[in-house]
């Protein structure tokens, strides 16, 4: 008798599938045209497109870059009013509209509109702050496609931008771009750079202006906007002189008189250091002098300085600091003399030790000291010494100079007398 067998049957859990979520491919274009019709439906009325933009149900966060310009298809909406060809500013196929940047007048009344605009924008949606820089950055690597008219116009927006303090757009965003090569050698950097100038210092002080190259670290390298065969401290100044931009010429020939200042500082510092013989010293300041075309009472003022800081000070030990100290004016009274050839010059050298032995509390009771140190060594003359004491303009810590150089002054009179 035969049993019946059952029959295998298949065990285990069902397994449930999930249903995949296919993104939508991504249609810049499609945005972009979206973008243009509000711009139309609202007639460039600004105030009713930035409305329409904030209510409407469009994907900011996916077509950010798209809002000012999609990478793929150069829909520079807000800034040329359409889609453009790629590499060029040349409209390419879809809706346009003619309240653009680019189709504005090179006028600032007429373009600030634009900033307030994209700040209401920005306010609402902060993240498209990476988007503009993207922008900003594009157009200005890409200065030779434009139209001088045009660049005149995004010199002017960007200018705006920053003196509207446009939602933390960095400074390095603009001026760093833009120093291409063959940018600058075709002298497109600087028309629009002079134009930026011109236009950020009607609302706002140099000063500013300073801090905002400092931030976008172009501070020291002025010149770097100029073409090669241009850069120059005189072409800077005639160029900039040129254009109503004073002020900054006067900065920046500061700024190269300070660093003058400084270079020649650093070499003398070293010299006297080392100890190296008065007569190349001597020489040294002589060339400096000649090739930066410093004035004499800056080097007087510097002189004085670089000897004074090579001191070695002892700690609280007055007797040997002040030995020290009048050590050193000894070692280097000929230097001194060399340069202080006349009586303005001997007067600035009392005003600088003036200073010094008010502002350092080692030198506060030396001054009569040294005044007569520079008097043995030829430095100072009697008249300089009677003129400061009788006449002298600076109040700091003059009272207790004048009394401390009383006895010296007394015995140069009665020397006068005996004469």
């Amino acid at each position: 008798m035969c049993s019946s067998k059952e029959r295998p049957t298949l065990g285990g859990t069902r397994i449930k599938t999930r249903k995949r979520n296919i993104a939508a491919p991504l249609d810049p274009a499609a945005f972009a045209d979206a973008v243009v019709q509000i711009y139309l439906d609202n007639a460039g009325d600004l105030e009713l497109i930035a409305k329409s933009i904030e209510s409407s149900d469009l994907n900011f966060s996916r077509y950010g870059d798209t809002f000012f310009e999609a990478s793929s298809l150069n829909a520079w909406v807000v800034f040329t009013g359409g889609r453009t060809q790629p590499g060029t500013t040349k409209p390419d196929e879809g809706e346009r509209h003619p309240y653009s940047v680019l189709e504005s007048e090179p006028r600032r009344e007429v373009i600030i509109p634009f900033v307030i605009y994209i700040q209401k924008i920005l306010r609402r949606r902060p993240f498209l702050i990476k988007n503009l820089e993207n922008v900003m950055r594009r157009f200005l690597q890409s200065l030779e496609l434009f139209e001088e008219n045009e660049r005149k116009k995004l010199a002017i927006f960007t200018a705006l931008a920053f003196s509207q303090k446009l939602s933390g757009l960095p400074p390095e965003t603009v001026f760093q771009p833009m120093l291409k090569d063959n940018l600058v050698g075709k002298g497109l950097v600087l028309s629009f750079i002079t134009e930026f100038f011109k236009e950020y210092l009607i609302d706002n002080s140099l000063d500013d202006l300073i801090s905002i190259l400092k931030r976008g670290k172009v501070e020291d390298n002025l010149l770097d906007f100029f073409p090669a065969a241009k850069r120059t401290e005189e072409c800077f100044s005639e160029h900039f002189t040129k254009e109503g931009l004073v002020a900054l010429v006067e900065y920046n020939e500061k700024k190269i008189f300070e660093v003058k200042l400084k270079d020649m500082k650093s070499a003398l510092t070293t010299q006297i250091t080392e100890e190296t013989d008065i007569s190349e010293v001597i020489e040294t300041v002589k060339q400096r002098v000649k090739d930066a075309k410093l004035p004499d009472v800056e080097v007087v003022r510097i002189l004085w300085d670089v000897i004074m800081d090579a001191v070695q000070w002892s700690g609280k030990n007055q007797q040997q600091n002040a030995n020290a100290a009048l050590r050193q004016v000894k070692t280097w009274a000929q230097l001194l003399n060399a340069f202080c050839t006349n009586g303005k010059l001997e007067l600035e050298l009392m005003y600088k030790v003036q200073m010094q032995c008010y502002e350092d509390a080692k030198l506060m009771k030396l001054f009569s000291e040294i005044v007569r140190s520079l008097y043995d060594q030829d430095v100072l003359a009697e008249d300089t010494i009677l003129h400061w004491f009788r006449k002298g303009t600076n109040p700091k810590g003059r009272q207790t100079f004048v009394k401390a150089l009383e006895p010296f002054v007394k015995w140069l009179e009665e020397a006068e007398e005996e004469d």
